[in-house]
């Protein structure tokens, strides 16, 4: 590890490098939190018959955490549009996710007018999308106990997709009711 690449990891990040994580991981849930493919798709798949739906929590202009912020390369107190959503499967929530962009690269995007379309419905159409490198955590998400949701996460990954000049971090967690519905292991 070079010295920068040091630097910019610290020691008790929330968030870790996807292969880092892997040794902790099963292979059923390595699956799902290595793909680079449309989560909404392979959600879709995964249920079944049952009906998808994204159900918008909450969506608007406000500050990124610290570690949304420095994954963005931005300033804590920089202006980001933030949107938080549950993908659900026959109304039940299986994944919350949070994205955030900085407010001033979104400049003819029309992001907030996806409503409750998946994010990934937008992004995957997008010819020029570059994926950054995954991370994952096993920490909780901190933004659903508010909505009501059963916040017990076996997972979370996140990632920045750059389309032009656009920089969007994209948070998923997968949460116990998919591990229960699907029969996936603890860990």
């Amino acid at each position: 590890m070079t010295a920068a690449a040091y630097r910019q990891t610290p020691l008790f990040s929330r968030w870790r490098p996807i292969d880092a994580a892997r040794p902790a991981m099963s292979a059923p849930w390595w699956q799902w939190v290595a793909s680079t493919d449309s989560l909404t798709a392979r959600l879709m798949a995964a249920g079944g018959e049952k009906p998808f739906r994204v159900r918008l929590l909450r969506q608007g202009v406000g500050w990124p955490r610290q570690d949304e912020a420095q994954a963005l390369g931005i300033g804590v107190k920089r202006y980001a549009w933030l949107r938080e959503v549950a993908l659900c499967l026959d109304e039940t929530p299986w994944v919350v996710a949070r994205s955030v962009a900085p407010l001033t690269q979104l400049k003819g995007q029309r992001l907030e007018s996806l409503g409750e379309r998946s994010l990934g419905s937008w992004l995957f159409r997008q010819p020029d999308l570059v994926r950054g490198p995954l991370e994952a955590t096993k920490q909780p998400p901190d933004f659903i106990s508010v909505n009501g949701i059963d916040g017990s996460c076996a997972w979370g990954r996140r990632s920045v997709f750059y389309h032009g000049c656009l920089s969007l971090l994209v948070q998923e967690y997968f949460l116990g009711a998919m591990a229960d519905d699907l029969g996936l292991p603890s860990r």
